[in-house]
């Protein structure tokens, strides 16, 4: 069959149009060079930040990790500042208050410091019976400092009403349980005895392997009495270091008014096992803080042992004196022979010749010398001051 040509023509011409305008329909290069819609774009994801150093909060300054001498008791944790991660910021400088303004009762004490030529002496007189001698004169006395006579003697004085600064502190090893709760009555029966409120002030302390404040300074005779009753017996015994904490951080440190009497009263029965300090420095710092001690033994067995020539030596070195019970309930009497005494001694300042400020030891002698069967009992020395 034989087409016609003009068929062939017309057909061929249809094609090519279908094919033109398919081929218009598909974008140039699959259609990537025409923007999307609006709608479709995909914004680009922001660059991480830069990562920023973290914060430390500030570390906490804390004490050097030392066994402690005394513990504290009661005594609340100290409180922590929190942790903060915000940075640290300068104070704007505050202007200082006028002085006019200023609350003294917020100002920090100031310690003055300044070299002192002047010795203090406490010191008791008693008769051959042990009775207290207290009508003598400056005249009766003749004093030695370092086997010298002093420059001059700038004052004497009757002292029966000095305020009391005391220290109680009573033995609570396992060496004195079994007497353990009439000592601490009679503890409590002195101690209400002779504080005078708004005078005196006393602290109680017990110790066995470690000393422990029951209760602080205070003229308040019921607290004492509770930090008495709150001792328990048990543990080793560090006798030395009680000593030597109760007088270089409490009696040395104690503010007062004016002259006061230093004294511990120290229950024990002399037999230290657990002390970091030896005896002779636990007495140099009783002497550097002008204390006397009074000892009342514990030991009732009736022969004078080893730790009772202890309490000898702590007495003896700080013009004090030590007692020995033969029964417990003699304790008692021992406690009201140191308050008759603590009201009845004379109280004497000198300039020493020859002073050095360089530390040193030096002895102190105290003779009644208008009267040759007095005895006079006081501390048996101190340390000059230093530079």
């Amino acid at each position: 069959m034989k087409i016609p040509m003009r068929t062939i023509l017309l057909t061929f011409g249809l094609g090519l149009l279908m094919t033109i305008s398919a081929f218009g329909q598909q974008p140039p290069n699959g259609g990537q060079d025409l923007p999307s819609a609006p709608s479709a774009v995909v914004a680009p994801k922001p660059a991480p930040p830069a990562p920023q150093p973290q914060q430390q909060a500030p570390a906490q300054r804390t004490a050097p990790q030392l066994e402690p001498l005394v513990k504290q008791k009661p005594a609340p944790p100290a409180p922590q500042p929190p942790a903060t991660t915000r940075p640290a910021t300068a104070a704007a400088p505050v202007p200082a208050p006028a002085a006019d303004q200023a609350d003294d009762d917020n100002q920090p004490l100031e310690t003055i410091r300044k070299r002192v030529d002047e010795v203090n002496v406490i010191f008791t007189v008693t008769d051959k019976h042990g009775h207290f001698v207290k009508n003598l004169t400056r005249n009766d006395f003749k004093v030695l400092d370092d086997n010298k006579p002093p420059v001059s003697v700038v004052g004497f004085s009757s002292e029966t009403n000095l305020p009391l600064r005391v220290g109680l502190l009573i033995d609570a090893s396992n060496s004195v349980r079994d007497r353990f709760r009439f000592e601490q009555e009679a503890a409590i029966e002195f101690l209400s005895s002779i504080i005078r409120p708004k005078s005196d002030r006393a602290f109680t302390i017990g110790f066995d392997t470690t000393a422990e404040v029951t209760q602080d300074f205070t003229d308040n005779t019921e607290l004492l009495s509770r930090g008495v009753r709150m001792l328990r017996p048990g543990g080793g015994t560090a006798l030395y270091d009680a000593l030597y904490y109760a007088c270089r951080d409490k009696l040395m440190k104690a503010p007062s008014p004016g002259p006061v009497r230093r004294a511990i009263i120290l229950l024990s029965d002399g037999n230290d096992n657990q002390s970091r300090v030896t005896r002779e420095e636990a007495i140099e710092m009783a002497q550097r803080a002008e204390v006397i001690i009074y000892s009342i033994s514990t030991n009732i067995s009736g022969v004078k042992e080893r730790g009772d020539k202890v309490l000898e030596r702590l007495a003896e070195a700080t013009g004090g004196r030590a007692f020995f019970p033969f029964k417990i309930q003699d304790v008692s009497n021992s406690f009201s022979e140191i308050q008759d005494e603590l009201r009845s001694q004379y109280a004497l300042a000198y300039k020493p010749a020859d002073l050095k400020f360089d530390g040193r030891y030096r002895s102190i002698d105290i003779m009644a010398e208008t009267h040759k069967n007095l005895k006079v009992r006081a501390r048996k020395g101190y340390y000059a001051p230093t530079q």
